[in-house]
This record gives C-alpha cells, sequence and structure tokens, in this order.
C-alpha cells in the first residue's frame, strides 16, 4: 500500500498548497508564483539529493520520460489549467480536470499494459462521483460555459495524465528515486517557463515582487516545500509502487481533503451536499484500499 498511501500523502500537501499559493497570488500574482515555487523547489531537491547521496544515476531513456513528463505534465498541463480558469473558472475546470483518473487508466492499459480490477474500477467511479459532488458546491463566479474554456480544461486533464505515463515509463525501466525524478521534471519546465516569465516581465529575477511584500514571500515559500518539493516528489512515488489510475484516483482527492482546511482557514460553511460528497469520496478510496 505504499503507493496509496503516497498518492494519499501527495493529496494532502497539494491541498495545503493550494490554500499558500492562493494567498501569494493574490499578493504579486500568479505567474510570479509559478515560477517562483519551481525555482525553489528545484534548489531544495538539489539539496536534498546532495545531502542524502541517493544514486542520481538515470539512462538517456529515463532522462527523456522525465523531461516528457515534466514539459506534458507542469508545462502543457497546467497552462492549459490556467487558462481554462480563465475562461469558465475554478468550479467547472476542477470539474473537468477529475476526468484526469479515468485518462491515466486509459492510457495507462493502452502504453503500459495495466490492468485494473472491475472492483477498483468502481472505487475509482464512487470517489470521482464524491468529487464532482464537492466542486459543484464551490461558489464561482463564472459560470457561464464556453466551449474554449471546456476545451483548455479538458487539454490541462490530458496533460497531466500524460505526464504521469511518462513518469511511470521512466521507473519501469529501473529503480529511481523519487526526488532524483522530480528535480528533472522541474528542470525541464523551468527550461520552458523560465524564458518566457523574462519576456513578458523583462526581469531577469523571478523574486523581485516579492521583496516588497514578506508575506507573499512566506507564503510562497511554505507553498513551494509541501508543493512542487515534496508533493510533486509523493506523486512520483504513489506511480512507481501502484498502478497510475488509482493513483491518480486518490492525487485527485484535493477539493474532499480541503473541505476541513476551508472550514478552519477561511471559516466557511460547509454545505450538507459537500458533507456528503465528501463521504461517497472517501468510501471510494476505502474500496481502493480494500481491493
Amino acid at each position: 500500500m505504499l503507493g496509496e498511501l503516497a498518492a494519499l500523502m501527495t493529496a494532502l500537501l497539494w491541498s495545503g498548497t493550494s490554500i499558500a499559493f492562493t494567498e501569494a497570488s493574490v499578493r504579486v500574482g500568479s505567474f510570479h508564483v509559478n515560477i517562483s515555487r519551481l525555482v525553489i523547489a528545484f534548489l531544495l531537491l538539489i539539496v536534498t539529493i546532495l545531502i542524502s547521496g541517493f544514486d542520481a544515476t538515470m539512462s538517456p531513456a529515463q532522462i527523456f520520460n522525465l523531461g516528457m513528463s515534466g514539459f506534458i505534465g507542469l508545462v502543457i498541463g497546467d497552462t492549459f489549467l490556467f487558462k481554462a480558469f480563465q475562461y469558465i473558472g475554478a468550479r467547472i475546470s476542477m470539474l473537468i480536470m477529475a476526468l484526469v483518473p479515468a485518462l491515466s487508466a486509459i492510457l495507462a492499459y493502452i502504453f503500459l499494459g495495466e490492468v485494473i480490477l472491475p472492483l477498483q474500477i468502481l472505487g475509482m467511479i464512487i470517489t470521482i462521483v464524491g468529487i464532482a459532488i464537492v466542486v459543484l458546491q464551490r461558489k464561482d463566479n463564472k459560470v457561464k460555459p464556453d466551449y474554449r474554456g471546456i476545451f483548455y480544461a479538458f487539454m490541462g486533464a490530458v496533460g497531466q495524465a500524460g505526464g504521469l505515463i511518462f513518469a511511470k515509463l521512466a521507473f519501469n525501466e529501473a529503480d529511481l528515486n523519487g526526488f532524483v525524478a522530480a528535480s528533472v521534471r522541474i528542470a525541464v519546465s523551468i527550461i520552458f517557463i523560465y524564458p518566457v516569465f523574462v519576456i513578458v516581465n523583462r526581469n531577469p529575477n523571478p523574486f523581485y515582487k516579492f521583496a516588497g511584500d514578506k508575506k507573499a514571500l512566506l507564503y510562497m515559500l511554505t507553498g513551494s516545500v509541501i508543493g512542487p518539493y515534496l508533493g510533486i516528489t509523493f506523486s512520483l512515488i504513489a506511480i512507481s509502487y501502484t498502478q497510475v489510475g488509482i493513483a491518480s484516483t486518490l492525487m485527485a482527492t484535493p477539493p474532499i481533503i480541503m473541505l476541513p482546511m476551508v472550514r478552519y482557514y477561511y471559516k466557511e460553511r460547509i454545505p450538507p451536499l459537500s458533507t456528503l460528497g465528501a463521504f461517497i469520496a472517501v468510501s471510494g478510496v476505502a474500496l481502493l484500499f480494500l481491493v
């Protein structure tokens, strides 16, 4: 169950990082937070690898697959998702992103030969239904359907699912440390995103806006540690020890995990239907663990 536990830990970390990055983005902008979090996470990963003495030996095929995983998942997938937020808002975008587990399972079956048992499929469906119920309860100013936004959200889901498949290919070839794999994924994403940042902002320093807002810097640093540093690492550990479809289902549960966080941090009331959705999702998760 190491893979399943790592996937749940990933969901927990991503739930926390979403709050931290939201607070930071409100203060300095999402683009600055996005590139800064990747740079901080990459530096932390390099320090961790050097101090711990992890074996960073990789074959050219592993480097290629991890690079493609970073490009497709973190660059293409996240870019489409952020674009979807702009057109259809977070609520509908995250509802469409609930397709990631199903897409991951289909791609894993086609390219990896992974077969999921009927009870596991049932657990995935129950979990996704619970997540969908919770997401639909969220308030969102942008509720008008927009086919471009739906397309962008779907492509974001495809990007995230595809990124997991390439990462799994790297792990299937030979033993690979999760921190080492995460460093390659993030390094490739920085290579593609950083030049765009410099061109748009005409400033090579991604941290310059944080100089005038120490609170934003604290939120960004906190989110970087629990998100791209630990979160991405645990997500790679998850797919290395369990099937991609199951791991992606468990990693899609932040909307459920965030309910008590939002209640505590923002003092928001949790609608009864969201509570029901949470119970349904947890039932699906329990079934995945019991099979």
